[in-house]
């Protein structure tokens, strides 16, 4: 099948399996004598994987290290479940310094007239905030710099 179906069939847009190809995600389509990509069911089923994968939140480095593990046979399940424990750590810490932003975000909002006066508590507290927040860092996929 072509790259057009291969997305249509895996959920994957044609633009983001070129990029997982270039970036050696995924292995480089096979080609056709006129040089176009095409698919085979077992690619499909690698771009479903990565997709499943993307969905949850995981890198690219996380989402190369958990194909190779899928694609070991002699693996261990404990290899598998070390990285996605990991992850919902990380997971854990996004959601926390989001509902810390959230929490913040709706005092300030609170106190805000939110009427035709200039006076503005949210603008206020963005202006005199000290060089170190006092709120958790995000990863840029939020907005802010990476949690450590």
């Amino acid at each position: 099948m072509n790259i057009g179906e291969a997305s249509k069939a895996s959920g994957v847009s044609t633009k983001m399996i070129r990029y997982y190809e270039q970036i050696g995600l995924i292995a480089p389509a096979h080609r056709s004598e006129a040089q176009y990509r095409t698919y085979e069911d077992t690619d499909i089923h690698t771009l479903r994987f990565v997709r499943r994968a993307r969905d949850l939140g995981f890198s690219v480095e996380q989402m190369k290290t958990l194909l190779a593990l899928w694609h070991d046979r002699a693996r261990a399940s404990g290899d598998v479940k070390a990285i996605a424990l990991e992850h919902i750590a990380e997971l854990d810490r996004k959601a926390a310094a989001i509902a810390a932003m959230t929490a913040t975000l709706r005092h300030l909002a609170s106190n805000c007239h939110g009427d035709g006066r200039p006076d503005c508590p949210i603008l206020d507290d963005f202006a005199d905030a000290p060089p170190e927040s006092d709120l958790p860092e995000v990863s840029a996929r939020f907005g802010r710099a990476n949690i450590g």
